[in-house]
C-alpha cells in the first residue's frame, strides 16, 4: 500500500508539473483554459486524458419573444386509451402479514408490476404514498400545494444544496406559477443557518420565491432516493397541477417558465419533454458510467441491468426510432399532467423504488415496456444546458453504499444498507 501511495503522489506531481508548463497553474477551470498553450504537445496530452475541463455545450433556445403574449392553451387530456388513474394506498400483501411494516412504495408484486404496463381505460397502480409509510407533509403546506395549477418544483435533501433563485422571470410567470421546493429537516436547518429562510404570517416558510415544503418521516434511508419523491411524483404532491417544470436543486433556472412550456409542450402539442443525455443513449452505457463514478453500489447496478436484459431490454439502436435515446438528462422534466403522463411517472417511480435510485437507468425501460403508447419529446442536450446555470453542491455525498464493489461488502455492519426499498427487498415480492 505504501508503494501504491508513493506512485500515486508521483503521478499527481507529474500532472501538476505538466499543467504548470501548459497553463501556468495547477488548477484549470473552463474560464482559464483559454490561457493554456493549446498547440503544445503537453496541452494536447492533458486534454486527451481529460485533465483540461471542457466548456458546457449550449445553443440558443428558439423560445417566443415575450411571455406576456404567449397564448396558454385550454387544458385537455391526452388522446390515449387511459381515462381514469387511481392509486393503491393499502397493499393486500401487507394486510395479510402484520409483521411487514408499511413501505412508501408498497409491496408491489412482480405480477402487479407486469400488469401496470398494460394500459387500459381505468387503472389503479402503486405510486408511492402508501398509508402510514412516511413522506408526510404538514396540512398548512398541503393547503398551499392544492391550489397550484402551474408549478416549478425542486428539492433538496441531506443539506446537499442551497436554493438558487430563478432569474429572467416575467411578471406573468410570477403570478401564474407556484415555485415550491421540497426539503428534509437537515436541508431546512442548513437553509436557516445561512440566513435564507423567512416565514409568513400563516407559518409558511420561504427562501426568496421558493415555498419550502418539509417532507417529514422520510420514506427512505438513502437521500438520493428521497429526492425522487418530489421529482417523479410531482403529480401526487401537487394534485391540482396542470403543468409542471422540475429542476434539480443544484440549478438556477434562467429561462422564463411560460416560455419553457410554450417551447417544449404547447408549440408541438407534446405532453412530456425531457432532454437527451449528452453522451449515452443506452442504459447499459449509463450503468457503466454510474459504476465508474461510484453513484451507487456496483453489484446492485449490475443486478438491476441483469434483470432488464433478462426481460428483453436491448441497448439503444436506430431500430428504436422515433425514440431518440433510452437515457435522458433527468435534472429538468417538463410535463402536462394528463392521466397518461401521471401513469408514466408512477411506473418510472416504481422502477426506481424497486431497483436503484439512479432514475436514468429506469427511464428507457418504462418507455420500452409501454411499447410506443407514451409519446415524448426528447429535445437537444445543448438546449437543456441553456435552461439553467449549474451551481456546485455544498458537499459531496457520503453514502457508504455508493462505494460498495461486491455483494459481500453489503454484509458489513458499518455500511448502511437500504431497508425500505431497492434490490434488498426483492425476495419479499
Amino acid at each position: 500500500m505504501f508503494a501504491v501511495g508513493v506512485a500515486w503522489a508521483l503521478f499527481v506531481l507529474v500532472i501538476w508539473g505538466m499543467l504548470l508548463v501548459a497553463c501556468g497553474s495547477v488548477s484549470v477551470t473552463v474560464e482559464s483554459a483559454g490561457q493554456c498553450k493549446k498547440k503544445s504537445q503537453t496541452f494536447q496530452f492533458l486534454d486527451a486524458w481529460g485533465f483540461i475541463p471542457k466548456p458546457i455545450h449550449r445553443c440558443s433556445i428558439p423560445v417566443a419573444r415575450n411571455p406576456q403574449f404567449v397564448q396558454i392553451p385550454s387544458f385537455r387530456h391526452d388522446s390515449s386509451i387511459l381515462r381514469k388513474l387511481t392509486y393503491i394506498t393499502n397493499d393486500r400483501v401487507a394486510k395479510g402479514d402484520q409483521s411487514k411494516r408499511p413501505l412508501f412504495g408498497g409491496y408491489q408484486t412482480w405480477k402487479e408490476r407486469d400488469e401496470s404496463f398494460k394500459i387500459k381505460p381505468a387503472m389503479q397502480v402503486h405510486c408511492g404514498f402508501m398509508n402510514n409509510s412516511g413522506g408526510d407533509i404538514h396540512p398548512r403546506d398541503k393547503t398551499y400545494l392544492k391550489r397550484c395549477e402551474f408549478v416549478v418544483a425542486s428539492g433538496i435533501f441531506d443539506g446537499y444544496d442551497m436554493p438558487h433563485q430563478p432569474s429572467n422571470l416575467s411578471d406573468a410567470s410570477r403570478s401564474l406559477f407556484c415555485f415550491a421546493m421540497v426539503v428534509d429537516e437537515i436541508s431546512l436547518d442548513s437553509i436557516k443557518a445561512e440566513g435564507l429562510l423567512t416565514e409568513d404570517d400563516k407559518g409558511g416558510r420561504w427562501s426568496g420565491i421558493w415555498r419550502l415544503v418539509l417532507l417529514k418521516n422520510l420514506p427512505y434511508d438513502e437521500p438520493r432516493r428521497n429526492g425522487k419523491v418530489p421529482k417523479l411524483l410531482t403529480h401526487r404532491i401537487f394534485p391540482a397541477a396542470k403543468y409542471s417544470i422540475w429542476i434539480d436543486g443544484k440549478m438556477e433556472l434562467v429561462v422564463d417558465p411560460i416560455l419553457i412550456l410554450e417551447r417544449y409542450l404547447w408549440r408541438g402539442g407534446h405532453k412530456f419533454a425531457i432532454a437527451r443525455h449528452k453522451h449515452h443513449k443506452s442504459i447499459y452505457e449509463e450503468a457503466d458510467a454510474n459504476k465508474r463514478r461510484k453513484r451507487y453500489a456496483r453489484p446492485l447496478i449490475d443486478k438491476h441491468m441483469e434483470i432488464y436484459k433478462r426481460e428483453g431490454m436491448q441497448p439503444w439502436s436506430k431500430a428504436k426510432l422515433p425514440v431518440l435515446s433510452d437515457v435522458p438528462e433527468g435534472a429538468v422534466i417538463i410535463r402536462e399532467h394528463t392521466p397518461l403522463t401521471n401513469l408514466f411517472c408512477c411506473l418510472w417511480f416504481n422502477e426506481v423504488n424497486r431497483f436503484t435510485p439512479r432514475d436514468q437507468l429506469s427511464f428507457g425501460y418504462v418507455v420500452h415496456r409501454l411499447n410506443g403508447s407514451f409519446p415524448l419529446f426528447m429535445f437537444p442536450n445543448c438546449e437543456y444546458n441553456a435552461l439553467f446555470v449549474l451551481h456546485k453542491h455544498t458537499r459531496e455525498h457520503s453514502s457508504k453504499v455508493e462505494w460498495v464493489k461486491t455483494l459481500d461488502e453489503l454484509k458489513d455492519e458499518n455500511i448502511a444498507f437500504e431497508t425500505r426499498a431497492g434490490l434488498g427487498l426483492l425476495g419479499d415480492r
